[in-house]
């Protein structure tokens, strides 16, 4: 301990500069509701190091959290289903937020709040990604089109070191989403479909079949560079076992 001179009285380090302290609780929102749905679709088991960093996340303090776990389904359906339970639930269908996470990915602990953060700062995004990259030596972002082309397309992008990054779809990983945009029944169903050209639809996969049918009511979206996300490969299939990407 250094020498110093201690009165009897210490208003602490947020009350020193109360106008300062004000604006970060009203931009972070947790004095809202923003109670949120974590859905997870997973194997019947996952990598140890994954399942210690979604233990590890933190929520806003004194808001609820509901976890749903889907097993046994694709990934597309998983999601669909979950969100049409959630939609027919008498409360949690008034709840603010869904955050998808899989079972690959290794959020750090502030990135729920991080997301949130933008979220309130942002309304104009329906909703907000981590970044993370595809498995293996060249893996791009997931950070899917550019958008200041006017032609819709989904080149993945390059991060921009701590910025939020608009792109015309984001992928499930570890995604932010406002409930209220799967209450518009305009969007098609189901949300999240796996296409593989049968459809006459082309072929995508779930999230950004899902953008594509979006984008056409307005929803928009974006990836938060400062949210850095491992992809945990544990098998070794893109490179060395227990390898995080």
């Amino acid at each position: 301990m250094q020498p110093q001179i201690i009165q009897s009285h210490d208003p602490g380090f947020h009350n020193s500069d109360l106008p300062k302290t004000s604006i970060r609780l009203l931009e972070g929102g947790s004095w809202k509701k923003q109670r949120t749905i974590v859905l997870l679709p997973a194997p019947a088991t996952m990598s140890t190091k994954v399942a210690l960093s979604h233990w590890g996340l933190a929520f806003p303090p004194n808001q609820a959290v509901h976890r749903m776990l889907c097993t046994g389904m694709e990934v597309g359906h998983a999601y669909s289903a979950a969100i049409e339970a959630i939609l027919a639930h008498p409360d949690l269908k008034d709840w603010e937020y869904i955050l998808t996470i899989e079972a690959d990915n290794i959020p750090p602990g502030d990135g729920v709040l991080k997301l949130m953060k933008q979220m309130e700062a942002h309304p104009e995004f329906a909703g907000i990604g981590g970044l993370y990259f595809c498995k293996g030596p060249e893996g791009c972002a997931h950070i899917w089109g550019e958008i200041a082309d006017p032609v819709i397309n989904y080149r993945p992008q390059v991060p921009r070191a701590g910025e939020l990054v608009e792109c015309y779809g984001t992928s499930m990983g570890f995604n932010l989403w406002r409930l209220s945009l799967f209450k518009d029944t305009r969007l098609r169903k189901p949300w999240f479909q796996t296409i593989d050209g049968s459809e006459g639809r082309g072929i995508g996969t779930q999230d950004l079949a899902f953008w594509s049918d979006a984008r056409k009511y307005g929803y928009r979206c974006a990836v938060d560079c400062s949210v850095m996300v491992g992809h945990h490969d544990l098998e070794g299939k893109f490179g060395p076992s227990d390898f995080c990407w």
